[in-house]
């Protein structure tokens, strides 16, 4: 990990030209080597646009083959890469942007509805605007600007610049800009290639943002063992499972809205297995319900969710190990490279796959302690064989009578109801306790489940009775940011609308 990107993806195309790394749900794929000649094909057209060594290159890219061409083009000229979830919009990007002094920015015209380019000029941003609403299929070429004649600055020589900026999803607040180096995004990979034994026969059909750091880490990943990831660019509960099984995959991920879809898309088509070649799924972005992970196991016929954890700071810093004969209990052990340990229920991270700092270095000093250990914010416990379990947030707990609340722990239960198909969990104030414990709940049309339900539910889980929610706010749904992380602030705002308007 210690050479640049651009040096990686160079020497994969000339040791395995003919290995298929990336394809997309459109019928098209590449090659290493044709990865590296369309990577440095963009790289003239980006050069034709004024992008320069050093420069801030911003670009809001689908889940395609366009995006990991991107990547690649952007390390060939050295820019500073800014990947930007493409559901963002005005607020997000205008501060993203402005914040960076980002140089030009690279939109679809339109995508999913939504006009891209009219965003960049409501804000006033220098831009490429390209056609992504037309039909593709296997012949479509590679929708970037292209100049095979530009002359090209030399390749970067040091890995441990700042060549990535990601703004962390977040759950709540305005996201926070993280800077990266080749080293420390490509460091994303140890884990899962040790834990999951990534090989040149898997294939990984992933629908999440590539624009996330995931994207990097996992392409990453490819160009290391020869994987193939099959990109989509939408995700549909009922259809894109049907698609991905059309892929042969041999791995599955990532978060809860996923894995219900892989079981109801398994289940529609009775004793036939739909994902025949399947040997792990792996979790990411957020815990596992045990009764969710029990239903992967018999359903899918897999071990159990292989645990990753990580945040934008440090992408993929622990795993389980995929050969384990039960999954889904935490999620493993720290990586290579890496150490965690736990100071009054915090969990703290150093080691290579570390970020460099915020963007905004006022947040620097709170983010780490004083020997340089990266404060995650997350609750947790490491036991004697190095395993972590994460359990919560912090800053996500309930103080109810002075006694913190884990957030998480309480949603675990719940949703081990079986009206209960979604569920969050919030405080919110209480003449009497401080905080109470809110469960905003999910259900099917026509059910109903009372404060009294959950407790003696919750309470034959094992729940402590102090824990149990005290108020059910029944909503439409759990809004989820793209990597499967609830948005708390969405839930409050959705309970606040219910509780205002009874």
């Amino acid at each position: 990990m210690d050479d640049t990107f651009w040096k990686l993806v160079d020497e994969v195309a000339a040791l395995s030209p003919d290995a298929v790394l990336v394809a997309d749900d459109h019928g098209r794929y590449l090659t290493a080597l044709q990865l590296r000649d369309e990577a440095l094909a963009v790289a003239g057209g980006l050069v034709s646009h004024g992008v320069r060594p050093g420069g801030v290159l911003s670009w809001q890219l689908p889940t395609t083959l366009e995006a990991a061409v991107m990547l690649a083009a952007g390390a060939r000229l050295g820019v500073v890469h800014n990947p930007i979830i493409p559901l963002l919009r005005h607020k997000e990007v205008g501060h993203i942007c402005a914040q960076l002094g980002t140089e030009l920015l690279v939109v679809p015209r339109v995508w999913r509805g939504f006009d891209h380019a009219q965003m960049a000029r409501d804000l006033g941003i220098k831009h490429v605007a390209l056609d992504f609403e037309s039909p593709v299929d296997s012949s479509t070429p590679i929708r970037l600007p292209r100049d095979t004649a530009m002359s090209l600055p030399p390749p970067p020589s040091r890995s441990d610049d700042c060549r990535w900026v990601y703004y962390s999803s977040g759950t709540t607040s305005t996201p926070k800009g993280v800077r990266h180096t080749d080293t420390s995004a490509m460091a994303a990979s140890l884990a899962m290639i040790e834990r999951c034994e990534f090989n040149d026969n898997d294939v990984y059909p992933i629908a999440w943002p590539f624009t996330h750091i995931g994207g990097i880490a996992m392409i990453t990943t490819a160009l290391h063992t020869r994987m193939k990831l099959v990109l989509f660019d939408s995700f549909d509960a009922t259809t894109t499972p049907l698609r991905m099984a059309e892929h042969q995959p041999t791995i599955l991920g990532s978060a809860l809205p996923f894995f219900r879809a892989y079981i109801a898309a398994q289940r529609s088509v009775g004793d036939r297995r739909l994902f025949p070649r399947v040997r792990l799924v792996v979790a990411g972005g957020a815990p596992t319900p045990q009764e969710l992970n029990q239903e992967l196991i018999d359903v899918l016929e897999v071990r159990g969710a292989a645990g990753l954890y990580g945040l934008t700071e440090f992408p993929n810093v622990t795993g389980e190990w995929w050969r384990n004969d039960t999954l889904g209990l935490d999620v493993g052990p720290i990586g290579p490279g890496c150490e965690a340990r736990v100071v009054n229920g915090e969990l703290q991270l150093r080691g290579v796959q570390g970020f460099l700092g915020y963007v905004d270095e006022t947040l620097n000093a709170e983010a780490f302690t004083e020997d340089g250990w990266f404060r995650t914010g997350d609750l947790a416990s490491i036991d004697e064989r190095g395993h972590i379990q994460v359990t919560g947030r912090l800053k996500d707990v309930v103080i109810r009578n002075a006694e913190n609340i884990s957030a998480s722990e309480v949603e675990e239960a719940v949703l081990f109801h079986p009206k209960v198909r979604d569920v969050a969990v919030i405080g919110l104030p209480d003449p009497a306790t401080g905080e109470r414990v809110v469960a905003a709940v999910v259900l099917d049309a026509g059910d109903t489940v009372t404060v009294a339900d959950l407790a003696e539910h919750c309470v034959s889980l094992g729940l402590a009775k102090y824990k149990c929610p005290a108020q059910v706010v029944v909503i439409d749904a759990i809004e989820r940011n793209p990597m499967g992380k609830i948005q708390k602030d969405r839930v409050r705002e959705a309970v606040n609308a219910v509780v205002n308007s009874a």
